[in-house]
C-alpha cells in the first residue's frame, strides 16, 4: 500500500514521521465502493431470490409431490382397467386369447374418500410451509441486505473518519513544534491515524464477506461484483400495537399445523373405515379359440363383498396409532400458537427499542458535532487542553459509528417483526 509520509525534525537525534495521506485509490474505493458494481435495489434483490434460491425452489418441489399425492390417492375411486393377450401351443393345437377387465371400488367403509381429504390437507400444509420458507428467505436475503448496505456506508464513515484523525494531527503537529503541546498528545494523534487508516482496511474486508452472503441469499450461483442502493431508513412508518393473537392465526407456521391437524383427523376416520365392509363390481369379456383372431365369445359380471374377520388386532391398532397422531397434531397447534405469540411480542418490543434507540443515537450525534466544532476552536486558541479536546473528538468518532449502527440495527429488527408476522419474499415488490 502506497503512502505518502511527511518528516519533521524534532531535534539532532531523533525524526519522526507520520502518514500524510492514503492514496486516492483507497479513499475512492472508500467514498463509492460501488463505482464498479452492478448496483442492486431492494426490489432486484427480492425478485431474483425469489426464481433462484434453493430453500425456495425445494419447497415448491414439496408442494408438487403433495398435489401428486392426491391424485394418487383419488384413483382409488376410479375404475381398472386391463387388457391382455395370450398365445400359446401344444402338441395338439395353438391357443389364442384377448379381452378386456374392469373393477371399481363400490364402498370401502369411507377410507379413500377420507384419505383423500387428508392429502388435501398435507397439500395445504406444504404450501404454507412453503410461505413460511418464503419469509424465512425474505429476513436472511433483508439481513444480509442490511449487512452489505451498512458496511458500504462503514466504509464511507471510515474515510470521514481518517478526514477527521488526519486534520486532528495536523493542528496537534502545529502546537508540539511550537512547544505548547506534549509528546504524548502528538504521538496519541498518531496512533489515532494509524487506526483509522486500519479500519478502512478491516471495512473493505467486511463489505466482500457482506457482498458473499448477499450473493448466496439471492441464489446467484456465483461471484459477482455489486453493491446496493438505498437508505438506512425504517421502510415502514411507526404504528400502534396490533392485535398479536389476530396475527397469529394468519402466521404460515400456525396454518401449516392446523392443516396437519385436519389431516390426521381425516386419517383417524380413515382407519376406522376398515372395519367395515367393501364392495366392488367387476365385469370382463374376452374372445379365445386355436386360430388368430379367436372366435369364441365370453363375459363375465359379477359383485364383490369382503369384510376381514380376524387379523391380528392389527385393525385397531391402526386406529389406536392414527388417533395418537391426531392428537400430538393438536399439541403441536397449540404450542405453535403459543410460540407464535410469543415471537410476535419479541419481535414487537425489540422494533420499538431500536426505533426509539435511532432518535436518542440522533440527538447525542448531534450533539457531539456541535461540541466538536467549538471544541476544535477552543484548542485552537488554547482555552482547553488536549485531554478534554481529545475526549470530545473520541466522542464523536464513536457516535458517528453508533449512528450508523443503530439506523442499521433498527432495519435488522423490522426484518424480523416482518417474519413474525408472516411476511413473504413476494409482498415486497406485489
Amino acid at each position: 500500500k502506497m503512502k505518502k509520509y511527511f518528516c519533521r525534525i524534532m531535534n539532532a537525534k531523533e525524526k519522526i514521521c507520520f502518514p500524510f495521506f492514503l492514496t486516492a485509490a483507497i479513499f475512492l474505493s472508500a467514498l463509492q465502493p460501488g463505482l464498479y458494481a452492478q448496483e442492486l435495489t431492494w426490489e432486484d434483490c427480492v425478485k431474483e431470490a425469489a426464481v433462484n434460491h434453493p430453500g425456495l425452489i425445494s419447497a415448491e418441489e414439496t408442494v408438487k409431490q403433495y398435489r401428486e399425492s392426491e391424485k394418487i390417492v383419488f384413483s382409488g375411486v376410479l375404475p381398472k382397467v386391463d387388457s391382455s393377450l395370450d398365445a400359446g401351443t401344444s402338441k395338439t393345437q395353438d391357443s389364442y386369447s384377448y379381452g378386456l377387465s374392469g373393477t371399481q371400488l363400490l364402498f370401502d367403509g369411507l377410507k379413500t374418500p377420507e384419505k383423500f381429504n387428508a392429502a388435501l390437507e398435507n397439500t395445504r400444509a406444504a404450501k404454507f410451509q412453503f410461505n413460511y420458507t418464503s419469509a424465512s428467505v425474505r429476513l436472511a436475503l433483508r439481513r444480509a441486505f442490511v449487512n452489505l448496505l451498512k458496511a458500504q456506508e462503514a466504509l464511507k464513515l471510515s474515510g470521514e473518519i481518517y478526514e477527521i484523525r488526519r486534520g486532528n494531527l495536523e493542528l496537534i503537529t502545529l502546537r508540539y513544534e511550537s512547544g505548547i503541546e506534549h509528546r504524548g498528545a502528538f504521538l496519541t494523534a498518531l496512533a489515532n491515524l494509524a487506526r483509522a487508516e486500519l479500519e478502512i482496511a478491516q471495512n473493505r474486508r467486511a463489505l466482500e464477506v457482506a457482498r458473499l452472503s448477499l450473493l448466496k441469499e439471492i441464489g446467484a450461483g456465483g461471484y459477482r461484483e455489486i453493491s446496493v442502493k438505498g437508505g438506512l431508513d425504517l421502510l415502514e412508518p411507526a404504528e400502534e400495537k396490533p392485535d398479536l393473537e389476530k396475527l397469529a392465526e394468519g402466521h404460515p407456521s400456525l396454518r401449516r399445523l392446523s392443516s396437519l391437524s385436519n389431516a390426521a383427523a381425516f386419517n383417524v376416520k380413515a382407519a376406522q373405515g376398515d372395519f367395515l365392509p367393501q364392495l366392488s363390481a367387476s365385469a370382463g369379456a374376452n374372445k379365445s379359440g386355436s386360430r388368430w383372431p379367436p372366435r369364441t365369445e365370453q363375459w363375465n359380471a359379477g359383485l364383490t363383498l369382503s369384510l376381514p374377520v380376524f387379523e391380528g388386532g392389527s385393525r385397531a391398532a391402526e386406529v389406536s396409532k392414527a388417533r395418537a397422531a391426531w392428537n400430538q397434531a393438536r399439541a403441536d397447534e397449540r404450542g405453535g400458537r403459543d410460540a407464535v405469540v410469543l415471537a410476535l411480542q419479541e419481535a414487537w418490543a425489540a422494533l420499538q427499542d431500536a426505533r426509539e434507540a435511532v432518535g436518542v443515537e440522533k440527538k447525542f450525534l448531534e450533539a457531539v458535532e456541535e461540541r466538536s466544532r467549538i471544541a476544535e476552536s477552543q484548542y485552537s486558541l488554547g482555552l482547553i487542553d488536549y485531554d478534554n479536546w481529545t475526549i470530545i473528538e473520541d466522542n464523536l468518532v464513536q457516535e458517528k459509528k453508533a449512528f450508523l449502527d443503530a439506523r442499521a440495527n433498527a432495519l435488522l429488527k423490522e426484518a424480523e417483526w416482518q417474519e413474525a408476522k408472516g411476511v413473504t419474499l413476494e409482498y415486497a415488490y406485489q
